[in-house]
């Protein structure tokens, strides 16, 4: 069975849902693949909302606006990509995540 709907949604939901969806798929789908990318979707959100929260607390003595600008582009950009890839039935990892979950 083809579940690139449900990874399509994993990837989507950075933007309403970042922890709660990827954990509710990596805990209840059969699938490795599906397993698999939700795990991946879970920790890349979770490193990014942490990388995000530092940047945020340095942005007040200047260093951290540049790191604010480019982990936010990433927040936004790999989901975005995550989302063409599964629709399209192509593989997808995240950078550096990607690597450590297989």
């Amino acid at each position: 069975m083809d579940y690139n709907g449900v990874k399509a949604i994993t990837h989507a939901s950075a933007f309403f849902a970042p922890f709660l969806v990827p954990l509710i798929v990596w805990l209840l789908m059969q699938d490795r693949g599906a397993k698999n990318m939700a795990l991946q979707a879970l920790l890349f959100h979770v490193i990014m909302g942490v990388l995000i929260g530092i940047s945020w607390a340095l942005s007040f003595i200047v260093i951290g606006i540049p790191f604010l600008i480019v982990f936010g582009l990433m927040g936004i950009y790999y989901p975005i990509k995550g989302i063409l890839y599964a629709l399209q039935g192509r593989p997808f990892h995240y950078p550096i995540i990607g690597a450590f979950v297989r």
